[in-house]
């Protein structure tokens, strides 16, 4: 019974003890002091995207961070600073299929699905841990549509959802979820 007891309060012991490190983490998976983010604008470096996509992916950057952790988005003079340029956004064919028929009957060859990626660069100044920060770091990822169910237009805004969503929490992790 003693043997139990001790067990017991070792165990207890250790467990207090890990709780009470210096490691701070929260469940929304922030690990950073800092109390306010500055989030500038995301400008749009690309020919063929819509005209207010940077500013869509700006005001996403600030509702991301104002949802997931417990950072006040404040105009200037933000603890922590982010900004950058969406770089890239274009579409190629994918899933090849070949053509069909000989001669005027003939089909061309076309991609049986598209894909659209984005890519953004993003500056990230981290002022209370500087070794944080980083620049220039590019984030990008795609996501297909099937050319024979849909247009390219039609799935658009659905499509840039999906991408900005990833790319948001791959931003976030390496900023202050530091992963």
């Amino acid at each position: 019974m003693r043997r139990l007891q001790f067990f017991g309060f070792l165990v207890l012991v250790i467990t207090s003890t890990f709780f009470s490190s210096c490691i701070k983490y929260s469940l929304s998976g922030a690990s950073t002091n800092a109390k306010s983010i500055q989030v500038d604008a995301f400008y749009n470096n690309t020919e063929l995207s819509p005209a207010n996509l940077g500013q869509t992916f700006t005001n996403k950057v600030k509702d991301y961070y104002q949802q997931n952790s417990s950072l006040r988005v404040v105009p200037s003079n933000g603890e922590l600073q982010i900004e950058g340029t969406i770089i890239t956004y274009a579409t190629a064919p994918v899933a090849p299929q070949a053509s069909s028929g000989t001669g005027v009957n003939a089909t061309p060859n076309y991609g049986a699905q598209t894909r659209l990626t984005i890519a953004v660069k993003v500056n990230y100044t981290d002022n209370l841990i500087p070794t944080n920060s980083f620049k220039d770091r590019t984030f990008s990822f795609y996501a297909d549509f099937d050319n024979s169910s849909s247009d390219f237009f039609s799935v658009q805004e659905s499509l840039e959802k999906k991408i900005f969503d990833q790319i948001l929490i791959d931003i976030f992790n390496a900023t202050i979820a530091n992963w």
